[in-house]
């Protein structure tokens, strides 16, 4: 996929998340784009820097095909997110784990002009999350 047209999907999941629970999150993230985007558009997978060896997340990895981006804690909390989750700040640092690891991957490997997409889904378990970020301005042109 070009660098341009990178989308990413950052997750934050509790230590009980299955693959299921993020295939669930990520469904209803992708449901909420319209027209719907299929799962298949995706290009990397994101999430904290302690999360990403986590085996679900590595399940749904290698079932979509996808590398893992783990983001460091520092650009986690310096990442702006939709969602202002006090439990998650107050964990984490940041109001959403999956929004922050979707737009700081995003903006790393999209570039400028990356934005998050909507605010993140919960799956129907409420054990993991999903948000999707993407380049939302075309590149500016150079003469």
């Amino acid at each position: 996929m070009e660098r341009d047209a990178m989308m990413v999907a950052g997750f934050g999941f509790r230590s009980g998340a299955t693959l299921a629970s993020l295939r669930d999150a990520l469904a209803h993230a992708t449901a909420a784009l319209q027209p719907a985007m299929p799962a298949q558009a995706i290009a990397l997978l994101a999430t904290a820097h302690d999360k990403a060896d986590a085996p679900c997340l590595r399940a749904l990895a290698d079932a979509l095909g996808v590398p893992v981006f783990a983001v460091e804690a520092a650009r986690m909390n310096a990442t702006a997110t939709l969602t202002d989750h006090a439990t998650v700040r107050m964990l984490r640092g940041s109001g959403s784990t999956a929004e922050a690891a979707a737009l700081a991957a995003a903006l790393i490997h999209a570039g400028p002009g990356a934005a998050l997409l909507h605010p993140r889904a919960v799956s129907t378990d409420r054990l993991a999350t999903c948000a999707l970020a993407a380049r939302t301005q075309p590149p500016e042109s150079r003469p």
